[in-house]
This record gives structure tokens, C-alpha cells and sequence, in this order.
């Protein structure tokens, strides 16, 4: 999955994205804003005021934050230097397939490397206008030293209805990259659409302080946790259930807990799901194979006698 930032400035939208991500905008980070509305209906011909209703304000001139799923899907990559080898990490850590090119004598170590290591198809020469036909790109990368040229590749694109982004040039792009902080399953981006790449890095770096060390173990638990529940309760009725559920489960338990969850723990706590209750995580402890043998080693039998003194 790639995390990007689409401009959608003058274009229809179909339909809304089902997934949810965590992303955090630099357009303004770290105050929410709202809109007061006064609605009214009439009653007998007179107006009758309601209480007033808060909703998201609008702030135009932002960029449609995605996760944007590449896996698999062929994506071209014009270019070998820097801002290449970064856009290659991005794409292989999506799971894209990954084409690049540029002459030999243009990638740097990074490229190479990438190359070398088949992590990445290699086409070594310039970049050519019949290769936006070889293949049904998911989108092109342009991360060339030449403004001309790469003007040129945007326009081809444009023709023929390519998405693509020209490194440096935010009026030729039709999405952003932004800073991503990741850590397994979680990926946080920050954006300043394009006005300050240098500050997205330090608001991401930020944010990435405030967040706790095994924060992606623990989404790996909850992610696994959901898995086995749906195999508990697959029927599509029991989906109101569930989520209330799994709520109550991410409230009840620390970070720190649900990274030290066990498969037998799971188990274990999926028994309560019926009953719509959450254990406390000392409780689950406490049903593990290991913790009822020890309180049965730890009874007194008797069988050592005793004596009282008098």
C-alpha cells in the first residue's frame, strides 16, 4: 500500500474509499474545525428555530488523502537518482512491481543495488514515448534533472489518461508523496501538499515520538485477534456485534498487553465474545495452561503433616 496525497482539484468523485488509514494533514494539523448550521422547519406557518448543528467545516485547496493499493500492479519509475531510490522503497514496501528507467551511467548506489538484487526490472537507456504503451501502468514516476523533459512526459501522460507525478514540480502531479512514518501494519503520513517536504519531515518525526515503541506489534495483535473472531462470528448479521466488541477489547487492554497477547490467550478471550464481555488481562493470564498448573503445584495437600505447638 502506498500512502499518498491525490489532488482532486476539478474532478468527479465516484465514490468514497471503504478502507480507513490514520493520516495526518499539515493543512492544519492540530486543530479541528467546525461549522455552525441553523436549520429550521415551519410549523402552522411559522418558522420554528432548532438548535444549531456542528459540522466539519470546509477548507478547499487540501488534496484527497489515500493508501493507494499497488500490490502487484506494474508501476513505472523514469529516473535513477535519489528522489528515485526514495520512490522505489515506497513502491516495493506496497508491493508493486516496480519498473525503472534510466541509463546505467544515472543510478546511484541505492538504484544499483535495487537492480543488482532483481527487486526491480531495469530498462538501461532514456526514457522513451513508446513506453507509456508497453504496459497498463498504475501510475509514472518522474524523478529526472531535466525541467524540458520532464514537461514533456507529464503532457504524454496527460494524453493518455496516465496518473503520474514529476518530482519537484507540484503543478505536474496528480498525487503528493508525503513523510510516512511506518512501523509493520501502521503508516502515518503528513502532507503540506507539496509546500514544505522539509517540515513534513519534522512534524512526522514528531508524531512518531509521541507514539508508543510497539505500536505496530500491537495493530498485528488486534489484526489477528479480528481474523479469528470472523471465524468465530462470520455471519454478516453478527458484524454489529463484533465491532462493538473489538471496541470494548482495544479499550480494555494497554499497549503493552495486547503486544504480550498469546495465541492461547486468544483463544482463550474469544470464549467471552458470546457473552459480549472483555477480561481483564490479568484474568486472561490466569487462564493459560502454564498459570493452572502452577496454582495446582502451589495447593497444600497436607501430605507433609504439620504440628501446632502448645
Amino acid at each position: 500500500m502506498v500512502t499518498l496525497e491525490w489532488r482532486f482539484r476539478s474532478r468527479l468523485l465516484f465514490h468514497p474509499s471503504r478502507h480507513r488509514h490514520v493520516f495526518f494533514s499539515a493543512a492544519n494539523p492540530f486543530r479541528p474545525s467546525i461549522a455552525i448550521v441553523a436549520t429550521a422547519k415551519t410549523h402552522g406557518g411559522m418558522a420554528e428555530s432548532r438548535p444549531q448543528e456542528k459540522y466539519p467545516a470546509i477548507q478547499g485547496g487540501g488534496s484527497l488523502m489515500i493508501a493507494w493499493q499497488v500490490k502487484g500492479k506494474p508501476v513505472l519509475v523514469i529516473g535513477g537518482g535519489e528522489v528515485a531510490a526514495g520512490r522505489i522503497v515506497h513502491l516495493l514496501n506496497a508491493d508493486a512491481v516496480v519498473t525503472v528507467i534510466c541509463p546505467s551511467s544515472g543510478l546511484n548506489a541505492e538504484v544499483s543495488y535495487r537492480v543488482a538484487q532483481k527487486q526491480v526490472t531495469h530498462v538501461d537507456r532514456i526514457f522513451l514515448p513508446s513506453d507509456l504503451d508497453d504496459k497498463d501502468w498504475s501510475m509514472v514516476l518522474v524523478a529526472i534533472d531535466d525541467p524540458a523533459a520532464s514537461t514533456q512526459i507529464w503532457k504524454l501522460c496527460k494524453q493518455k489518461r496516465l496518473v503520474a507525478n514529476i518530482a519537484d514540480v507540484p503543478p505536474e502531479c496528480d498525487f503528493y508523496f508525503g513523510s510516512v512514518h511506518r512501523d509493520g501494519p501502521l503508516q502515518i503520513m503528513v502532507s503540506t501538499n507539496g509546500k514544505g517536504p522539509r517540515l513534513a519531515s519534522m512534524i512526522r518525526r514528531f508524531i512518531a515520538k509521541q507514539l508508543p515503541s510497539n505500536a505496530g506489534r500491537a495493530i498485528e495483535a488486534i489484526g489477528e485477534l479480528r481474523v479469528k473472531l470472523r471465524q468465530v462470528a462470520p455471519k454478516p448479521e453478527e458484524g454489529p456485534k463484533r465491532m462493538s466488541w473489538m471496541k470494548d477489547v482495544s479499550d480494555r487492554y494497554s499497549w503493552e498487553e495486547m503486544c504480550e497477547m498469546t495465541d492461547e490467550d486468544m483463544t482463550n478471550l474469544l470464549t467471552f465474545y458470546e457473552p459480549n464481555r472483555v477480561p481483564s488481562f490479568h484474568d486472561l493470564r490466569g487462564m493459560r495452561a502454564s498459570a493452572i498448573e502452577a496454582a495446582k503445584a502451589d495447593v497444600f495437600d497436607g501430605s507433609f503433616g504439620f504440628s501446632v505447638g502448645v
